[in-house]
C-alpha cells in the first residue's frame, strides 16, 4: 500500500504562488501515474493535473491551464504543482492520487482512475 504525503499548501493573497508536493512511500514509484485533484467547500472533486510515471506525459485541467504545471522526480519520490498567479476562485483541498500501471506514458484524470490517496492540503487565496 503506497502513502502519499501532500505539503505546501497555505494562505496567499490573490496573484501569489504555491509549490505543492506530493511524496510517496514506495520503491517503484515511476511505475505509478499521478494526479492532482482538488475540492472546493460544496462542489465536487475535480481533476487539476495528472503526469506520467515517467514524466513525459503531463496533462492540466482548462482551469488552470497556463497557470499550474505539473512535474515530478521519481529519484526523491515526489510530484510538484507549481500553483502561480493564484485566484481566490483556486481555494479548496487540493489531493494527491497515484494509479499503479504498467503503461509508462499512462496519465488519468479521472477519480475512479487512481487507488491511492493522500489526506489533502489546505490552499486558501485571499482577495
Amino acid at each position: 500500500q503506497v502513502q502519499l504525503v501532500e505539503s505546501g499548501g497555505g494562505l496567499v493573497q490573490a496573484g501569489g504562488s504555491l509549490r505543492l508536493s506530493c511524496t510517496a512511500s514506495t520503491s517503484t514509484f515511476s511505475s505509478y501515474a499521478v494526479g492532482w485533484f482538488r475540492q472546493a467547500p460544496g462542489k465536487e472533486r475535480d481533476i487539476v493535473a495528472a503526469i506520467s510515471g515517467n514524466g513525459v506525459i503531463t496533462i492540466h485541467a482548462a482551469s488552470g491551464k497556463g497557470r499550474f504545471t505539473i512535474s515530478r522526480d521519481n529519484t526523491k519520490n515526489t510530484v510538484y504543482l507549481q500553483l502561480v498567479k493564484l485566484e481566490p476562485g483556486d481555494t479548496a483541498v487540493y489531493y494527491c492520487a497515484a494509479d499503479f500501471t504498467s503503461l509508462p506514458y499512462s496519465a488519468p484524470t479521472k477519480i475512479n482512475e487512481y487507488d491511492h490517496w493522500g489526506q489533502g492540503t489546505q490552499v486558501t487565496v485571499s482577495s
